[in-house]
């Protein structure tokens, strides 16, 4: 049977490892399997959103409020804008897909750092256009500016601030400055995925979302609930742009996208700010020790602004992924990215003591 062409050379994306898998391959028991590998928050969600939750049950067999107006409204206040700025999606990867279905084809181009999220380029070529990369693995602005200038029918531009799988992330001028010299008809899609983490180490990486879209109209904001919230398992995230794009993309979503306790968490989780800052501490506080531990060992590491932190290791990284998960360690191998690397969710406190006496005797061994 043939099938559109743009998919025969599309690879899927590469998820974490789950527990369950782990449990069946090496018989190690569910609750001695430690998953750091997916950038989850290793403290849940807020206790309200539990809460919440349980009284909510009684509701599954309805759809959604498909306005979605609590939320919306919700994030309207928390970013100063309007509900007419926002749109919901089922994770903001659905924001990314919405975005290039709105402007990437055949007969343009799509911009990427080389090393970003894997959605980027799996949902741009589902479009058929043609992908540009920059040469350096992590964020570059002087290669985005200089393929932007050499290329006229650029359509999308992609910036994850900070950057998945990696961990580093521009300051908020120098992307501003950049963005000063972008077209209005190029959409550029800022993935804030990790905001809430690189805003709280540095306040030169912090991106506003209303002042972004106040000062460039063709740049959508992207946030989710599945990393500093804990909500990854609900599929909740936004975007947050000029209204006459979100009104554009609201026409690529389906009625109901995201299912009625996904909803009801998110709205409840906006109202516990003080459990994510509590969490983005403890994150902090655990990759000091992290940094530490790399030192240690002569392993060079990416200063991380997110909840995860990326070694350069000198073993293969492979094997130390596979030679951990025997331990019901899971970590996430970079060798599909073409490094010889690994990535690290910052688990708790107990979490990460395991790691470190385990991956020692494997790293030195």
């Amino acid at each position: 049977m043939n099938f559109n062409e743009t998919l025969a050379n599309l690879t899927n994306y590469e998820a974490g490892k789950p527990i369950e898998l782990v449990v069946r391959e090496y018989g190690i028991e569910a609750k001695d399997v430690i998953k750091i590998a997916s950038n989850e928050n290793p403290y849940g969600c807020s206790p309200k959103v539990i809460e919440a939750i349980r009284d909510e049950a009684c509701k599954m067999s309805l759809y959604p409020d498909d306005s979605m107006y609590e939320l919306k409204e919700a994030l309207a206040k928390k970013y100063g804008v309007e509900s007419q700025n926002i749109i919901i999606g089922s994770g903001s990867d659905q924001i990314i897909e919405f975005s290039l279905f709105a402007k990437a084809n055949f007969s343009n181009k799509v911009l990427m750092a080389k090393t970003t999220f894997a959605m980027y380029e799996i949902y741009a070529k589902r479009t058929g256009t043609v992908i540009l990369k920059t040469a350096s693995h992590e964020h570059n602005i002087k290669e985005f500016s200089d393929i932007y200038k050499s290329n006229k029918d650029i359509a999308v531009i992609f910036l994850c601030l900070p950057n998945n799988p990696l961990g580093e992330c521009l300051d908020k001028n120098e992307v501003f400055e950049f963005l000063k010299n972008v077209s209005k008809e190029t959409l550029v899609v800022v993935d804030g995925a990790y905001q809430e983490f690189a805003s709280f180490k540095d306040k030169n990486k912090k991106i506003d979302p209303k002042e972004l879209i106040d000062t460039f109209k063709n740049a959508v904001y992207l946030g989710t609930f599945s990393k500093a919230y804990g909500l990854g398992g609900m599929r909740v995230g936004y975007g947050v742009g000029d209204k006459d794009i979100i009104k554009t993309l609201h026409k690529l979503r389906s009625p109901f996208n995201i299912t009625t306790l996904s909803l009801k968490a998110a709205i409840e989780a906006l109202k516990d700010e003080e459990f994510v800052q509590k969490a983005v501490i403890k994150n902090f506080e655990e990759m000091a020790k992290y940094e530490e531990f790399a030192k240690n060992l002569d392993i060079e590491f990416i200063p991380s602004y997110t909840n995860f932190i990326t070694y350069k290791v000198k073993k293969d990284s492979s094997y130390i992924c596979e030679e951990l998960m025997k331990k019901g360690i899971i970590i996430r191998d970079l060798k599909s990215y073409g490094l010889n690397a690994i990535r690290i969710t910052i688990g708790t406190k107990e979490q990460n003591l395991k790691l470190f006496r385990v991956f020692e005797d494997i790293y030195r061994g």
